[in-house]
């Protein structure tokens, strides 16, 4: 309860500061340890083994029990590997193997989930299946791209090794769950009831998972008097949200609209729901899709009297009955404003009032289905069992989206009469077969293709069939004799036409779709039977799951074409819509006025589609084509002149224009066309553009985008002139408009707009015109463009590639399109994609428009292709600090606390290179140190000879090498590559081979700490510190960090401080050199510390600082005390501390506030 107490107020403190209602959830611990590891043996079941050694508890992974993994009987048609996690998990990866030391893996295998071993739904990845191993031993990981809450998984193997058979071990990674569950009958709600008569609130974040049983049902009702209303709700399988603020004409009409995402949601299966709305934009997300609108209404503010009700709509004054049918499911971690509205309501809070029966555990009814997956030949054979009153009754419910298949086939006790039960043009159609030739039908329904549960029964009694469909009115069908049915009824197809039944055949197709609840002459059938091969028979059946998916969503049908699918494809219908092919993407309409003359059209009005085939529909425009150049005329609502008069600046006339296009389709007429013009005809008398005194504007205008112009017909935009000013024959030479003239008589200020960036104008306000005689008369021309950037690079086709669209933020997927598309292919080869390498020394090739560019970032290199090194000379006064804010674990191959996933394979591991010249010794080259007291340092003895010493134990002595006994302080240029794994050293000298050492141990460094001199160093480093460094350094690499690169490109920063003469070289030219680059020292602190005893990379000083004390807790400490504990860390008296920290003071205590 603690840890839950805690988690509700951080929501709600969330909740409570941000202003978009979006809402952070920390999560202490990574949910990524593994699941399957310590289960026992009761957890795993099998659909076979084929022997005991291949039992499913030897499926673990990297285990060698038994025969090395669950290998399934050869015999079996369906196999699958089942863990039961013994609590609903949440569920974030997995991994898989296969049989140990075998020729036995699974290459393919989808991923099913369920709560209760029953009624599964399978994970969907892109391609609806997961790539398994290509070898035994090996393993493959898959992180989930959205994480399972469930109970039970199984693993159900599609492909496998061809010279092998199937073998797995797995393993599940992820954490507990913990949730707050309430289940409701149908007939129950809860209310919140707020602490005031109404609660009204600008924003709002609501958020529950659901699983339901039906796809009708009141999820969250609240209204309030003013006509505001929200009400979430399934209608047909899909969530509708209805939203209403300030606007009682919709409360009190039938024309209220919902916004609809998701469907299928009445799969039994859990789905969350999201609603964050911020004034009247609103966020709905279902699952993994997201919609955003805006709501009705005058209001920003949702005013709800008196209570939520989840679950239902109770009628007031009369308990128990409600306005719209009820949930009927399970709701889980129902949160309104960070309030746990469940948690509430257990604990009976008077807050919560619960309406009919409201239990907190959520019951899971056994309503299993079984998947036809084959149109053509998927079959399900039941028994007909016999009826104690003659005749038979079968029942069953089926869903689907094909429009055709066949439900049901028997054949008669009076041969060769058979009855089929089918659908036919989404109708559902009894037939019966009296002979070849003769046969009676009757239909019913419409639509029972939608993809929602339909029932179905069929019986017979007398000389009467009867078919009945949910809840309509019977069919009836005369028979001739009584008929009683033959030993076999065949659900969804019919066998081969091998088989001894051949009078079974499909009238066009099989059924493709779900089928449950099984009833043959009142006798339930039990499809676990089926599927053991005691009862029965079946083919091409995936049995305790329905697989049926919606591939209308997300909808790839554009510009408002209508989505229609079946079982395994969508279609699109365009009609309307001004577009074709496949998904409605080519518009029928040429893109302008151009076009239409290349194609011999002349003038007159067009639809042209300024965007092609984007997102914008097509608009009416009149073409002139009777001039050189056409012309494209878009005219508005007031062309007519207009007279003004009694207007003031505090109350001006003002006239917005409604264009015959879209304001987002003349911004894409504008963008292609080459000159856009508009006329401004004005007229004035006593009536002024600009003020006499000071210039500022009585009348303006607003361009597309709703900025202010004061600019008028033929100047240029930015100055407060108009055209006879520009001409230099305005009335009055004193003013630069021939209105600021202000006479009795007429004057005029007409001129042509032809800044295209700024039309067309979409408002005239005129604030001068209340004097005595004052007055106005103007007159807005039609927006007129000419030229097309566009035509010409339609005449012929693009031959190329494109990849990462994206058009208004919606990426869209290429690949998928080129499937559908004639002409393109997916995929395409670029530069980096070559086998040559384009970047060097760790350089990223990124691919461009027109080539690529090497991201260098992680390179102690530079340049076009990361080849240039980074060099800098110094004398023995020189050096650099650089300070990293951020923890050293980023920089490390992995993560300090790294995930349990690959816990178990780390190694410890450093990568160090550099290039050095120098004429002394001893010297110091590089040295890291650790908080606990480790250090590794790379020097120049005495003799010039190189030292590595590597102290990885504060009790052990430090293991030293000396790879070479040559003085490599001969003023060359020497590389050095130093590389570690575990205890192995590998050294790399100039072109020398690499040679390997073996350390004593093969410690990691723990919580690294600076590149450091300290106290603890042994006698022979610390005298080499002493001496500093006299020479050049280049291409400085530790890990993925280029220090020395660093430090160069960060000249100024808080980050870098810089001592003494320091310059860049190319390390060929003396220190000296008047073609070197000196780095600013300015902003060294005198008064600081020495920093001879701080970090040196030869010379360079470098100090990482590792901000751990902020702490795994997340405590954010007070300055003072994150500096003690800071320097009991660094071993360092605080006031010695605290000087050498007072630059960074200012980065820390930011870093703090934003952890």
């Amino acid at each position: 309860m603690y840890v839950e107490s805690i988690f509700a107020t951080v929501f709600r403190l969330l909740y409570d500061l941000t202003d978009l209602s979006v809402l952070v959830l920390v999560f202490l611990d990574n949910c990524d340890g593994p699941l399957v590891s310590n289960l026992l043996q009761a957890s795993f079941e099998r659909s076979s083994q084929s022997s005991i050694s291949n039992a499913p508890h030897f499926a673990k992974l990297n285990r060698r029990d038994g025969a090395g993994g669950w290998s399934p009987q050869v015999t079996d048609r369906q196999p699958w590997l089942q863990l039961d996690l013994r609590d609903r998990m949440e569920v974030t990866a997995v991994a898989t193997q296969g049989r140990y030391g075998g020729s036995d893996w699974v290459s393919g295998y989808l991923l099913l989930f369920s709560d209760t071993g029953r009624a599964w739904k399978q994970y969907r990845q892109e391609d609806g299946r997961f790539v398994g191993n290509v070898n035994a031993d090996g393993v493959v990981h898959h992180k989930l791209s959205h994480s399972i809450r469930s109970r039970f998984l199984r693993f159900v193997p599609l492909d496998w090794n061809p010279s092998g058979w199937v073998g797995l071990r797995v393993e599940v990674y992820g954490c507990a769950y913990k949730s707050y569950v309430a289940d409701f009958d149908g007939r129950s709600s809860l209310l919140y009831r707020f602490n005031q008569k109404s609660m009204s609130t600008v924003k709002d974040v609501i958020s529950l998972s659901f699983k339901s049983r039906q796809a009708e049902g009141v999820l969250l009702h609240g209204e309030g008097q003013r006509g505001d209303y929200i009400t979430l709700e399934l209608h047909r399988g899909r969530l509708a949200l209805y939203l209403n603020l300030d606007d009682t004409r919709l409360r009190f009409s039938s024309g209220r609209v919902a916004v609809t995402l998701s469907s299928l949601l009445d799969d039994q299966h859990w789905h969350s729901v999201l609603i964050e709305r911020f004034n009247k934009q609103v966020n709905l997300t279902v699952d993994t899709h997201t919609q955003h609108f805006r709501t009705k209404g005058e209001g920003d503010s949702l005013e709800v009297d008196y209570e939520l009700s989840f679950g239902g709509i109770p009628l007031p004054g009369k308990p128990g009955t409600f306005l719209r049918k009820n949930f009927h499911g399970c709701i889980e971690n129902l949160y309104y404003n960070g309030i746990n509205i469940i948690d509430l309501a257990k604990r009976r809070k008077p807050q919560i009032y619960s309406v009919g029966n409201v239990t907190f555990s959520c019951s899971e009814p056994q309503l299993v289905s079984t998947t036809f997956l084959s149109s053509s030949s998927s079959f399900l054979s039941l028994p007909a069992t016999l009826s104690a009153s003659g005749g038979f009754a079968v029942r069953f419910q089926f869903r689907t989206w094909n429009p055709d298949g066949l439900l049901l086939s028997t054949r008669l006790a009076l041969e060769p009469q058979r009855l089929e039960l089918q659908i036919s043009n989404s109708r559902l159609r009894l037939t019966h077969h009296m002979s070849a030739q003769q046969k009676e039908e009757v239909s019913t329904g419409h639509r029972v293709s939608d993809g929602l549960w339909h029932s179905a029964s069929l019986s017979s009694r007398g000389l009467q069939v009867t078919m009945t469909l949910d809840n309509e009115p019977s069919s009836t069908m005369e028979l001739g004799d009584h008929m009683e049915a033959g030993d076999s009824l065949y659900f969804g197809g019919c066998p081969s036409s091998s088989s001894s039944d051949s009078y079974c055949e499909n009238p066009t197709l099989a059924f493709q779709g779900c089928m449950r609840l099984f009833s043959i002459n009142s006798q339930p059938m039990d499809l676990n039977l089926v599927h053991q091969g005691r009862l029965g028979d079946y083919k091409e059946l995936q049995f305790d799951t329905c697989g049926i998916h919606d591939r209308c969503l997300p909808n790839f049908c554009e510009h408002g074409g209508q989505c229609s699918q079946s079982w395994s494809h969508f279609y699109c219908d365009c009609s309307g819509t001004g577009y074709t092919g496949a998904t409605c993407h080519n518009s029928i309409y040429e893109a302008s006025c151009e076009a239409y003359r290349l194609t011999g059209s002349s003038s007159g009005l067009f639809s042209i589609d300024p965007d092609g085939s984007g997102p914008l529909g097509p608009t009416q425009v009149y073409c002139n084509m009777t001039e050189n150049k056409v012309w494209t005329v878009v005219i508005h609502n007031s062309t007519d002149p207009v007279r003004v008069q009694g207007s003031t600046l505090q109350n001006p006339y003002i006239m917005k224009f409604n264009y015959s296009a879209s304001p987002e389709q003349l911004m894409a007429l504008v963008a292609r066309s080459e000159q856009c013009q508009q006329e401004v005809v004005y007229s004035c008398r006593k009536s002024r553009l600009f003020n006499t005194w000071d210039g500022s504007p009585l009348s303006w205008w607003v361009d597309q985008g709703g900025e202010r112009r004061t600019y008028w017909g033929g100047f240029l935009p930015g100055v407060q002139q108009c055209s006879c000013s520009l001409d230099e024959n305005c009335m009055d030479m004193n003013y630069f408009c021939n209105c600021d003239a202000d006479t009795d008589s007429w004057a005029n200020d007409t001129g042509v707009l032809s800044y295209k960036e700024h039309l067309p104008v979409s408002e005239i306000v005129i604030g001068d015109t209340n004097r005595t005689g004052s007055e106005a008369l103007y007159r807005i021309g039609p927006l007129r463009c000419y030229g097309d950037r566009g035509t010409a690079a339609r005449q012929r086709g693009f031959l190329g590639c494109i990849r990462t669209l994206t058009i208004n933020g919606v990426t869209f997927n290429l690949e998928e399109r080129a499937k559908m598309t004639p002409g393109v292919s997916a995929g395409c080869p670029g530069h980096c994609s070559g086998s040559s390498s384009l970047c060097h020394n760790s350089g990223r090739c990124i691919e461009k428009n027109s080539g690529y560019i090497c991201d260098c970032s992680q390179s102690a290199y530079g340049g076009p292709s990361c080849k240039e090194g980074v060099s800098v000379s110094f004398n023995r006064e020189s050096s650099v600090t650089y300070t990293f804010q951020e923890p050293f674990s980023v920089m490390q191959n992995r993560s300090f606390q790294a995930s349990s996933v690959y816990r178990g394979n780390s190694r410890a591991r450093e990568n160090m290179a550099f290039i050095f010249m120098t004429t002394q010794s001893p010297a110091m080259l590089l040295t890291v140190s650790t908080f606990s007291q480790q250090y590794i340092a790379v020097i120049l003895a005495r003799n010039g000879s190189l030292q590595i010493w590597y102290h990885l134990h504060v009790d052990r002595r430090p293991d030293v090498f000396s790879p070479r006994p040559s003085s490599l302080a001969d003023g060359h240029l020497h590389r050095i590559r130093i590389h570690r794994e575990g205890k192995d050293v590998y050294l790399q000298i100039d072109q020398d081979i690499h040679r390997k050492y073996t350390l004593s141990s093969d410690a990691e460094l723990i919580l690294i700490r600076s590149l450091t001199l300290g106290e603890n160093f042994d006698e022979e480093v610390m005298q080499a510190g002493s001496k500093g460094f006299i020479g050049c350094l280049s291409s400085v690499q530790f890990n993925h960090m280029a220090p020395l690169k660093a430090a160069l490109l960060n000249r100024g920063s808080s980050l870098v401080s810089v001592r003494g003469h320091l310059v860049e070289s190319n390390c060929g030219a003396p220190a000296d050199s008047t073609t070197s680059h000196p780095l600013s020292a300015a902003k060294t602190n005198k008064d600081n510390v020495s920093l001879h005893d701080l970090a040196v990379i030869g010379g360079l000083f470098l100090y990482f600082i590792l901000i751990y004390c902020f702490g795994v807790n997340m405590k954010l400490l007070p300055d003072v005390t994150l500096f003690h504990c800071l320097s009991s860390s660094l071993s360092l008296p605080l006031s010695l501390f605290l000087s050498l920290s007072s630059s960074l003071s200012h980065s820390l205590t930011s870093q703090s506030l934003s952890l």
